[in-house]
């Protein structure tokens, strides 16, 4: 690892998460905005670089941003959780989840098929909206082996379908007036990346947060299963596929259920607890500012009509199923 080549696209990456922490706290945007510094430092990073692409000098640091520190921040949110959170949670939650997710891939793929969408970018789409972004596309893509045209379109839309979700998502929730729980667990099971979750969630508050998590951590889990039954689906079919390269667990998923323990065990004492908490929410803003460094609102025009079409009717089926379930399962 080469740490000059990674030193600018970092320092950018904190740079704008320390600036939207800063504009978080401001009472005006805290208080009548409603706005989240993870939602803030995305916005950002999509504006700069839809006025400006990505100079080639920061890519690897932002990339870096992207991938190894957010999950370490996503890990983090261990340390906002207990066991009894995790029991409390519960099978009706779990419920939600498993019936959501595989009626959104079977929709997903059927939308895409209806509108004309390529089977490989179709697939794509279909396993990113369903189950996890921007990650699950690209575990898709090691077993189905599209072009990259495919593959950036999937990460294109699921991304930006998903960043307008944090804007939307804190909206539904005021205007519907669910409770934290219910609102955690729809955001949890419905919008596509953990980092777009976690945005959404503290959009509302730290206990919506910290159910959303739960709850799409375990979509996570999902992953490993449909990729592996993708491969022989694929080939089954006399269809070019890879062999599945994709952890059966995920090592945040690992870290995160650890760092539970350890908060839920009282082993570091409350006050390093908020500092450590603190601290995560800044590092989930360092990599949310390496998501918006890379995702201009230009990308959207870019992808055309039909995969955007597509991934939209996903979510919105997604969206509706799920909070129909939630509802139903676990209370207004």
């Amino acid at each position: 690892m080469n740490l000059r080549a990674l030193l600018p696209g970092v320092l950018l990456c904190v740079a704008l998460a320390t600036a939207a922490l800063w504009l978080a706290d401001l009472p005006w945007i805290k208080n009548t905005l409603h706005l989240s510094a993870l939602l803030i430092v995305i916005l950002i990073g999509m504006a700069g670089t839809t006025l400006r692409p990505l100079p080639a000098l920061a890519q690897p640091g932002v990339r870096f941003a992207q991938r190894p520190i957010l999950r370490w921040a996503v890990a983090g949110l261990g340390f906002r959780l207990g066991l009894g959170e995790l029991v409390r949670i519960g099978a009706p939650a779990l419920a939600v989840v498993m019936v959501s997710t595989f009626a959104s891939l079977a929709f997903g793929w059927w939308i895409a098929r209806r509108l004309g969408v390529g089977q490989k970018l179709g697939i794509l789409l279909g396993v990113g909206g369903a189950i996890c972004g921007a990650s699950a596309v690209v575990a898709a893509d090691s077993v189905v082996q599209g072009d990259k045209r495919d593959s950036a379109l999937a990460l294109g839309v699921i991304t930006l379908l998903g960043t307008l979700g944090i804007v939307i998502y804190p909206l539904a929730q005021r205007m519907f007036r669910m409770s934290d729980f219910l609102y955690g667990v729809w955001d949890g099971a419905s919008l596509h990346e953990m980092a777009q979750v976690v945005a959404a969630g503290f959009g509302v508050n730290d206990e919506a947060a910290r159910v959303a998590t739960v709850v799409k951590l375990a979509r996570i889990a999902l992953l490993a299963p449909v990729v592996v039954w993708l491969g022989w689906s694929l080939r089954r079919h006399h269809v070019a596929a890879g062999t599945a390269r994709v952890a059966p667990l995920p090592w945040f998923l690992v870290l995160f259920v650890g760092f539970a323990v350890v908060n839920s065990l009282g082993l570091i004492p409350a006050a390093r607890i908020e500092v450590v908490r603190r601290i995560d929410l800044w590092l989930l803003c360092v990599g949310m500012a390496g998501v918006g460094c890379v995702t201009g609102f230009g990308d959207l025009r870019a992808a055309g009509i039909r995969p955007i079409a597509a991934g939209a009717a996903q979510w919105v089926f997604l969206s509706a199923v799920s909070f129909a379930l939630a509802r139903l399962l676990c209370g207004p």
